[in-house]
């Protein structure tokens, strides 16, 4: 069995629920720094756009942030092991057209970009009204044919980001580095008790 068909092993029908010592394993071997790495799936567009989108979304502060705990790495491997045809198209598709905006907006390519310009980039496809929001999500509920035309690349952008905002925070929360040193942490728990008061349990916990 390879590798590929060992991960849609572990992956459920909807989203992905993944063992977390797979998870573990996967992220503790990408160790590569974001410049010097080279990914299986990405482009160099996607690869600096995912770069940039998943430190804007999880930055480092006094906590580590996402490229900390190699969450580009990790989107890459998803994408590249997990991730079905369709949805890798979609991807795909939605990166270029974000890339397509980003070089009318700058003069210049994707791969040259830079966090603060893709974060202004960003800034304008969720400073939205309620209103707005609520047609954007209605139609990432959507199958890609039932899409108009006029719409189809704002739904393909918002589908990218959104898959870059799901991993950004999957691949965090899943990571060693933030369940040992962000989360609450037991290597060796006790017993269990239902009812202890919340203020008494702290963050939520990591296994």
């Amino acid at each position: 069995m390879d590798r590929r068909t060992a991960l849609k092993n572990l992956s459920l029908s909807i989203g992905f629920v993944v063992s977390a010592p797979t998870l573990m394993n996967m992220l503790s071997s990408c160790t590569a720094s974001p410049v010097t790495w080279k990914p299986e799936f990405l482009n160099e567009s996607e690869k600096n756009s995912v770069i940039h989108l998943v430190d804007i979304i999880m930055p480092s502060s006094d906590l580590p942030g996402a490229l900390d705990v190699n969450v580009p790495q990790f989107l890459d491997i998803m994408f590249k092991d997990v991730e079905t045809r369709e949805k890798q198209n979609l991807f795909r598709e939605g990166a270029a057209s974000f890339a397509d905006k980003f070089e009318s907006k700058f003069s210049k390519k994707m791969e040259k970009a830079n966090k603060e310009e893709v974060n202004q980039l960003f800034e304008t496809y969720f400073k939205l009204s309620q209103s707005e929001q609520k047609e954007v999500l209605q139609n990432q509920y959507k199958k890609e044919s039932e899409i108009n035309s006029d719409e189809r690349e704002n739904y393909l952008i918002y589908k990218f980001l959104f898959t870059v905002r799901y991993y950004s925070l999957y691949g965090y929360y899943s990571s060693e580095k933030v369940g040992e040193e962000v989360l609450s942490y037991d290597p060796i728990p006790g017993s269990y008790d239902p009812c202890v008061p919340l203020k008494d349990i702290g963050n939520a916990w990591s296994l």
